[in-house]
Order: structure tokens, then C-alpha cells, then sequence
């Protein structure tokens, strides 16, 4: 018979007190029939092997680490030689750089690699990769759904019932091979690269985010069809968002319009994604179009204000982008002035985009344009960045922006955005911000727009 320790003795005393230990016995035998169930506990020899908790005769394993196959496998976003394709390109990496395993704590490269996105909500995830071997390392909370993505790797699940179990599981995982570990230095703090070396002890630890983002940013052939896709999803977002803005309707009431119609085109194109994340902005007048990200509110939309719409329809972690400035019955003269400047911008970038020519040199151009018309320093941000496995909160691939700073030459098959931004302060002519954003796949003779939403004043004067 097993015995109680640590804090499954303390727990008893608890059960029994709130009268709890039967219905817990009878809870416990009815899991053990669930027949769909499929819960199996591995023992490891790394530390205890387990907790166990006797509670009226009954004893339940409390793991370290275990497996849970529950449920069937989920149908996954890419076949599986585009996934074999990109875990050959990081072992090709890994040997001629000596490195023998990786872990990956990001939210875009576990994505990348293993089909699978993590919600974190505090909790550690990873996926560790080795020469013959792929894992994804979850958290209990999560159960069986890991492990049902998991097409071309296999799945540990670590529990809460005992302090650094993910770094057990990372051992497990990485310790047995011998050279070089690699991690993301930028999504791991100092405490878990502390946590990192006592679970991989006397190996060199090296940087892997930096070369692995840029094999990212030269998109396969699935993964632009699925970035196509994605467009046009926003696309039909931007065409809810004229059809819901009327003067008097909240921006929230709008947004949530828009969003509901990109979920159903979701939906209809992508029966067996996952719903996460999928959201929109609706900024109007010329404080709230004034940061590009500035969140919703519950402002009322007025005839002649200046907004600026936003859709990002995410599908398996991969995003697309449409943004447009709009106005309601009609625009100011100074509005319109600057609004077709952005405009000439825009339809400038468009054409610089092509194989060959660098990320900077475009911006460079671009700024001189804004020169000319003193309006270089209203500029907001970079002109572009890149798309694929990214949201607001990972997956930024800062190798591919149309920045000043960024020496990357454009390749085909990158898919990058064009994206110009003015803002005039308040209390001056044409107060408010202007932007405009469309999607590019950069082409051997230059490249191709996969947005198909109107811009400027000809099409985005909405009379109702």
C-alpha cells in the first residue's frame, strides 16, 4: 500500500475536514472507467519519481511528468512534408553549427515547428529538438490537446504538484545528448536560463532566435497559400467595417461587427482551425487615430471625422493585416490633402518592393518623398514588416522591416507589408493619423499584392 508524504498528508486532514474524502474516492474510481480516457504515467529517474496521496484506501499518482493521449488527432494546418521540410533545415543548422539540441520557448517557433500554440497564462512551454528526436513539453492544465496536435513529434506533459517540473521535463529531454543547447535568448529571462543550465549541466548554451528567424522569413509554398487565404479573410472585415460605421455607432459596436464576420469566414474556409486571437481596431477622430495601436473605445462615430480601420483574422497562429484610412460623409480640405499624400507613398512603396533591392533603401526613398512635402517627421513607425506566424504579442521578424536600419535584401517568396503613416497633432490642419496597409509576396520581377481592399479618398468616403 502506498503512503502519504509531503503534501499529500497535509491534504487528508483538509479532505476530511470539508467531509470531501468519499465523494473524492468515488470521483477517482469513475475516471479510472472513462473509457476514452487514455492517461498513462511515465516514471523518470531524474529525482522522485512520484507523489502519491492515499485518501481512503484509494492511491493517485501525483507525477512529476506524465502523457495524456486523449481524443483523436486534430486534422494539422500544413502536410507533413512541409513540416519534415522545416525541422530538416534546422538539423541541417544544428550540425554544422555543433549544436545537439534546442529549446524553444516562443510562442511563433514552437508554432512553426510543431503545429501547436501554447496559451501560456504563466506557465512555462517548450519544444525541444534533437537530432532523432521532436517533444513539446505542456502543462497539465492543457491535458490531452498538445498531444492531439503533436503529428510529427511526441508530447510531455509536466504537473503542478511540484516546483520546476518543466525543467525536468527540459532535462529529460536534452540532458541525455552531449555539445552544444541552444535557446531563444529573447523569450528567456534570467531565472529560467538559470533554471535552463542546472537542467542541461556543463554545456555551452548559444543563441538560436537570431539564424532561426531568418530561415522563417522566406515563406514556403503552403505557407503563402495560407497567408493568401488569411487576406482575403481581412478583406471581408474591412468590407463589414464600412458597412457597420454610421455616424452615432460606438467603435466598439463596429469592431465587434467586424470581427464576428471574419470569424464566419474563418470558419467557412478553415472548418478545422482554432478560434484564438482574431481581433480588430476601429479608431476614430483625431485622438484615437493618433497611435496606430491605440486601443477601442466606446467614442461615437461623427460625420467628417478621420478613422482608421484594422483587421487581423489569425488563423493557426499566421496572421494577415488590412488597415485603411476612411471618413464618414466627407473629408476637410486639409484632410484630404494629406490623406492623398499618404496615398502616394503608399502606391510608391508598392512598386519598390521586389527581389534584390534592400529593406532600408526603400525607406530611405520613401522618407524623401516625405521631405518634400515637410512631412518627414510625422512620420509614425517603419513602412513594413514581415507576416506569417505572428500576432501583437509574438512572432516579430525584425530582420524583414522596411526600416532605416535594416540591411536585409529582399528575397523571393518573403512576404512583407507596405504600410505608411502620418499623424498631425492636434489643434493643427488635418489633425489625426492616415494610414494605409497592404500584404506583399516578393516575385522574381517584383511582387505580388494579395490585398484586394480599395484605399484612398476615391473609394473610403462612406456616405450613409
Amino acid at each position: 500500500m502506498a503512503t502519504c508524504t509531503g503534501s499529500g498528508m497535509m491534504l487528508l486532514p483538509l479532505f476530511k475536514a470539508l467531509g470531501r474524502v468519499n465523494s473524492l474516492h468515488v470521483g477517482l474510481r469513475k475516471f479510472r472507467r472513462i473509457g476514452a480516457y487514455c492517461f498513462t504515467t511515465r516514471q523518470y529517474s531524474n529525482g522522485p519519481q512520484k507523489l502519491e496521496s492515499s485518501v481512503n484506501g484509494s492511491t493517485t499518482a501525483m507525477a512529476h511528468l506524465t502523457k495524456i493521449e486523449n481524443g483523436q488527432k486534430i486534422e494539422p494546418t500544413f502536410s507533413k512534408q512541409e513540416m519534415d521540410n522545416r525541422l530538416a533545415t534546422l538539423r541541417d543548422y544544428m550540425q554544422t553549427n555543433g549544436v545537439e539540441g534546442v529549446l524553444f520557448t516562443s510562442y511563433h517557433n514552437i508554432n512553426y515547428y510543431s503545429d501547436f500554440l501554447y496559451l501560456s497564462m504563466g506557465r512555462p512551454y517548450g519544444l525541444a529538438v534533437t537530432m532523432d528526436k521532436v517533444t513539446t513539453i505542456s502543462a497539465l492544465v492543457d491535458w490531452g490537446h498538445p498531444w492531439r496536435r503533436a503529428h510529427i513529434c511526441d508530447n510531455v506533459v509536466y504537473t503542478d504538484w511540484h516546483k520546476d517540473n518543466f525543467w525536468r521535463a527540459v532535462a529529460q529531454e536534452l540532458a541525455p545528448s552531449r555539445g552544444k543547447v541552444a535557446c531563444e535568448f529573447d523569450t528567456m529571462s534570467i531565472d529560467n536560463m538559470n533554471k535552463f543550465k542546472l537542467a542541461v549541466p556543463d554545456r555551452d548554451i548559444v543563441d538560436i532566435a537570431e539564424p532561426i528567424m531568418m530561415k522563417r522569413i522566406k515563406k514556403s509554398d503552403e505557407e503563402i497559400a495560407l497567408i493568401k487565404s488569411i487576406a482575403a479573410i481581412s478583406d471581408v472585415g474591412g468590407a463589414a467595417i464600412v458597412e457597420a460605421m454610421d455616424e452615432g455607432v460606438p467603435e466598439y459596436v463596429v469592431r465587434d461587427y467586424a470581427i464576428d464576420k471574419m470569424n464566419d469566414e474563418i470558419a467557412r474556409k478553415h472548418p478545422n482551425s482554432e478560434f484564438r486571437d482574431t481581433w480588430a481596431w476601429w479608431q476614430t477622430g483625431p485622438v484615437n487615430t493618433d497611435g496606430a495601436h491605440n486601443p477601442v473605445t466606446t467614442r461615437r462615430l461623427q460625420k467628417g471625422d478621420i478613422c482608421i480601420m484594422n483587421l487581423f483574422p489569425i488563423v493557426s497562429g499566421y496572421y494577415a493585416a488590412l488597415e485603411r484610412t476612411a471618413f464618414l460623409d466627407h473629408v476637410p480640405d486639409e484632410h484630404l490633402r494629406l490623406w492623398n499624400i499618404n496615398c502616394e507613398i503608399h502606391r510608391k512603396g508598392i512598386q519598390l518592393i521586389k527581389a534584390g533591392v534592400k529593406c532600408q533603401d526603400i525607406a530611405l526613398e520613401l522618407n524623401e518623398i516625405f521631405a518634400k512635402y515637410n512631412l518627414l517627421e510625422t512620420r509614425s513607425f517603419g513602412y513594413g514588416h514581415s507576416i506569417g506566424t505572428l500576432t501583437h504579442y509574438y512572432g516579430r521578424e525584425a530582420a524583414l522591416e522596411l526600416r532605416e536600419d535594416v540591411e536585409t535584401v529582399l528575397e523571393p517568396n518573403m512576404c512583407i507589408t507596405m504600410e505608411p503613416m502620418i499623424v498631425m497633432p492636434i489643434g493643427q490642419p488635418g489633425e489625426g493619423g492616415y494610414r494605409e496597409h497592404n500584404i506583399h509576396i516578393v516575385t522574381e520581377t517584383g511582387n505580388e499584392d494579395i490585398t484586394g481592399f480599395p484605399f484612398g479618398p476615391e473609394h473610403l468616403v462612406v456616405k450613409k
